[in-house]
């Protein structure tokens, strides 16, 4: 009687590892991981993430030349009224209202704070068209004193993807990361997220092919539809990011 043969299953490639191993590797990739707004200053950077909200940053640098050229700082933005500062900014989504957020901003900054940027999360947030996310950029660009992880798009559908996170609400998915992650590293987590996002991880068609941290993804070369929001009606925007 012939004897049956016996057939062994290779072992699957490991798809998990420990969030800030993932992490490094990302950063040994993209070692120049920045924020891609220009700006010269917080004022700047402050108004330029106000604009970025629908939109991407390279539209924003294309119009933020003109805007801080007319307008470069607080106490000269606070005299404007939103009809002077539409026409710098018509090129963006939603520009009225960003540029309502603009003026309201800047005025609040002279009223409030002697025309500088403050460097609390408290008292930025209270800014009009100022959120929790834009709130974020400033302190850890600036000042490395992040209040957590910034999430916007890209970073949310990565951190779900890498499974670091279950949750698809900005603010959940922002608590988990900073449970999972040290805080010296909450800064550097969303622009090493973001390049990533921006130039392999893709959200229609990742690059899977091309990632350098495949084999620690667990949805490598099927995340097509993993992390990516369900398409929905459309509707009136409030500019707070």
């Amino acid at each position: 009687m012939a004897s049956k043969k016996v057939v062994t299953k290779k072992a699957e490639p490991k798809r998990t590892a420990p969030p800030l191993e993932t992490l490094d590797r990302l950063h040994a990739i993209h070692p120049d991981a920045h924020c891609e707004l220009d700006h010269a200053n917080a004022f700047q950077l402050l108004c330029a993430t106000v604009l970025s909200a629908q939109t991407t940053d390279v539209n924003v640098n294309k119009a933020t030349p003109k805007l801080f050229a007319r307008y470069p700082d607080a106490n000269a933005l606070a005299k404007a009224e939103p009809l002077d500062v539409e026409p710098l900014v018509a090129t963006l989504g939603f520009f009225r209202q960003k540029a309502k957020s603009l003026v309201g901003l800047a005025r609040a900054l002279v009223e409030n704070h002697g025309g500088n940027v403050p460097q609390s999360m408290d008292d930025l947030v209270k800014l009009p068209g100022v959120g929790r996310k834009t709130a974020n950029v400033v302190l850890g660009v600036i000042w490395n004193t992040p209040d957590g992880v910034v999430v916007d798009t890209h970073v949310g559908r990565l951190a779900t993807r890498l499974r670091w996170t279950k949750n698809t609400d900005p603010v959940k998915v922002e608590k988990d990361l900073c449970k999972r992650l040290p805080r010296e590293r909450w800064n550097i987590t969303s622009h090493i997220l973001i390049f990533h996002g921006r130039r392999v991880c893709f959200a229609r068609k990742p690059a899977c092919d091309k990632c350098g941290i495949r084999d620690a993804c667990p949805s490598a070369f099927k995340a097509e539809n993993v992390g990516r929001k369900p398409a929905r009606s459309p509707r009136v925007l409030t500019v707070v990011t």
